[in-house]
């Protein structure tokens, strides 16, 4: 029988652990300066570092020769410098060549605006090069390779692997590596916070092995089962976290059980002017049935542009009055608000339901009438902006709310409409296509309801890429539009020429075209007033304007006194103008696809079909012009979203960066999908028999969840 630890080795580790969360300037290497770099990387503490793992390794057990260096392809050469040139062909621009060579052949590496290469490298080095492989002046090269200078014994002793961690001014790759192998050394051997049931259940390697192998592996699929269980780490994490949060939420409160067969919802359905299609009513069904049980609902429906989730919603709301309590629906934007109550309002007066709209322009005696009505219980359904969060709107009895697009408002602020009601249902909707994999881990607090397929398709939406020297195509089809009738949108990436674009979605450069100055909603507007529709009624709408500005810019166009509406993404979401048929637009391969699918979805919602032009700048082949591509040739919104997820990182796709949420940092959606279902398995049965993770087993992973992803909590808190 082996021997059990000593209370010693117990203690030392425990004492470890509890480092990880102390200031990474406990660690040896770390002062002053290099510290202050370490965290314009988001190193600030020991934990940090740890998880700071790897981007690629150099792998010196796979060293091709130069002679069989195929050009085209992604490889490790290791060679002698013979030959060290800087050159300097443009004020702005510094080259350094490097001449490379093995006993099979010779290699030129190039790099850019990195002088400082001249003087690391010197004639005689040997040197690793990684990177593809090009052809060019009778030589094989390499542009901006990644390098590393390994000394002069040759590759004999070199065949191991080589981490590469991302690095800023101040800490160098092999700075880095002293770094974290200090801390390894140190800190590396702490308690693992995860069961060890579930780790060797899943064929998972132990927290320690795992930190020692992604930094340092002894293989490159050692390090991937390393970077597997951190990232499996990681992923469990956050769905305790969210399941946590779930239950301060609703902690002390009692949940609703509604009445979900009464006389407003007959009502309700009888004055609804279509069938509900099948996808409808099973989400209706689900989205009730939780309604009726004695929990409190959490519930994310996801469906396409036009695939009716309003009237889903308005089953919902009808519950509420047959149990005569309330409900709220928060919009992203006063627009959308307005717009909820127009289409909603009628079928409510239908079913005896009544209702209020308050946003920022209501004001005057209009918000002091809708303010008494929803302290008295008078207005059964509140539509509204973030000015529902008002103090001075009190609710007499709120059961249910509903918010639009729930990831275009923080944490606190739904938290904060939820107070009003304490136990009340949330029912959460999104246009935004999410795969599976994404819904899992960051809607995984959350039970979830699709609706995959329109009820009645419309006219459909045919879309196309132009450059801006053919954008006269796309201007031709607008008038086309024009006089027959019809309107047309102008969609910008920004909102005047002043704007340097930080605010826009995080698309990976080398996927956008960035070779012109980008076009601002103000300066097309006046643009197009003057020279391409010159007589033509045209109007802004942007983000900026004052809500009564933004309505009556978007009344004036769904009335059609304004036939083109230059916007920015405002629009994006739920804008309905059945009679817009035509769309442009401008510097299209800025914008994230999920976002580009959403906007398409703005025209062709009537009985005539829409037409999209996306302008890229970019040449056919470069991978901007291959994302928008896609556009072209599918309608399929989760194909997209698919795409956007490869190419973007989770937290930007669903709008983290603008509303304050969490990116995963180890996590590959597309890889680690098995991952990602054992995480949400593992979490809900963690969950459910110890909710507040108080027993032994789990306070150390409680801890660990929240030190990771603290804002979930910190917000909470602070609402």
């Amino acid at each position: 029988m082996p021997a059990r630890p000593s209370i010693a080795i117990a203690s030392e580790r425990v004492q470890r652990t509890c480092a990880l969360s102390d200031s990474v300037e406990r660690l040896r290497y770390v002062k002053g300066a290099r510290a202050e770099a370490l965290r314009r990387l988001g190193i600030v503490r020991v934990r940090d570092l740890l998880l700071h793992i790897p981007r690629r390794y150099l792998d010196f057990s796979r060293v091709t020769q130069i002679a069989y260096a195929d050009v085209g392809s992604e490889v490790t050469v290791l060679g002698t410098v013979d030959k060290v040139e800087l050159k300097f062909p443009h004020p702005h621009m510094q080259i350094v060549n490097l001449m490379v060579v093995d006993q099979t052949g010779v290699i030129e590496a190039t790099f850019f605006k990195q002088s400082w290469i001249a003087e690391q490298i010197r004639k005689g080095d040997t040197v690793a090069l990684s990177g593809k492989v090009t052809f060019g002046y009778g030589f094989k090269q390499m542009k901006a390779p990644f390098y590393e200078v390994v000394g002069d014994s040759g590759s004999a002793g070199y065949a191991r692997v080589l981490p590469v961690h991302g690095v800023t001014e101040g800490v160098s790759v092999p700075w880095m590596r002293r770094i974290q192998s200090a801390a390894l050394a140190d800190v590396g051997d702490v308690c693992d916070p995860v069961p060890a049931r579930l780790t060797s259940g899943h064929g998972l390697m132990t927290l320690g092995r795992a930190l020692r192998e992604v930094h340092f592996p002894s293989s490159l699929a050692a390090a991937e089962r390393a970077r597997r269980r951190l990232a499996y780490d990681e992923l469990l994490c956050l769905q305790l976290a969210l399941l946590c949060r779930q239950e301060l939420e609703r902690e002390g409160a009692r949940p609703f059980e509604h009445d979900v067969l009464g006389p407003h919802m007959d009502a309700l359905l009888a004055a609804m002017p279509f069938e509900l299609s099948a996808e409808q009513r099973a989400a209706a069904d689900q989205i009730l049935a939780d309604m009726a049980a004695p929990r409190v609902m959490n519930r994310l429906l996801l469906g396409d542009v036009g695939t009716g989730k309003t009237a889903v919603a308005a089953l919902a709301l009808a519950a509420c009055a047959d149990s005569g309590t309330q409900a709220a629906m928060m919009a992203p934007t006063s627009v959308l608000a307005r717009q909820y109550a127009e289409k909603l309002g009628p079928l409510l007066d239908a079913a005896d339901i009544t209702w209020r709209l308050v946003t920022g322009t209501t004001q005057g005696e209009e918000r002091e009438e809708a303010e008494a009505a929803c302290a008295s219980g008078a207005a059964c359904v509140l539509f509204g902006t973030t000015a529902l969060l008002s103090q001075k709107l009190e609710f007499s009895c709120l059961s249910l709310v509903v918010i639009d697009e729930q990831h275009r408002f923080g944490v606190n602020q739904r938290a904060a409409l939820r107070a009003k009601g304490p136990g009340a249902d949330l029912l959460a909707m999104s246009a935004t296509p999410i795969p599976r994999t994404l819904a899992l881990s960051v809607y995984g607090d959350v039970d979830l309801s699709r609706i995959a397929h329109r009820p009645r398709p419309g006219a459909g939406v045919q879309t196309k890429v132009v450059t801006p020297d053919n954008l006269d195509l796309a201007w031709g089809a607008v008038r086309e539009a024009l006089a027959a009738g019809h309107q047309a949108y102008v969609i910008c990436p920004l909102v005047d020429d002043a704007d340097d674009g930080h605010e826009l979605e995080d698309v990976p450069e080398s996927v956008t075209s960035t070779s012109s100055k980008l076009r601002s909603a103000v300066s097309t507007l006046a643009w197009l007033r003057e020279s391409v529709l010159p007589g033509v009624e045209c109007d802004l709408l942007t983000g900026r304007m004052r809500p009564a500005e933004k309505d009556a810019a978007m009344g004036r166009f769904r009335s059609g006194a304004t036939q083109v509406l230059v916007a920015t993404t405002v629009v994006e979401v739920g804008v309905d103008v059945p009679n817009a048929t035509a769309m442009v637009v401008m510097d299209a391969d800025r914008f994230g696809l999920a976002t580009l699918h959403q906007l398409r979805g703005r025209v062709g919602r009537g009985d005539v079909a829409g037409t999209v032009f996306l302008s890229c700048a970019a040449c056919k082949g470069t991978p901007a012009r291959t994302r928008l591509a896609a556009l072209e040739q599918t309608s399929d919104g989760m194909r997209l979203a698919e795409l956007d997820l490869k190419l973007r990182h989770e937290g930007e796709v669903l709008g983290f960066r603008q509303s304050g949420g969490v990116t995963l940092r180890i996590c590959d959606m597309e890889t680690d999908a098995d991952l990602v279902q054992w995480a949400h398995e593992d979490a809900r049965a963690i969950a459910g028999e110890d909710p507040s993770l108080a027993d032994p087993e789990h306070r150390l992973l409680a801890g660990e969840a929240r030190e990771r992803f603290d804002i979930y909590f910190e917000e909470l808190e602070r609402a």
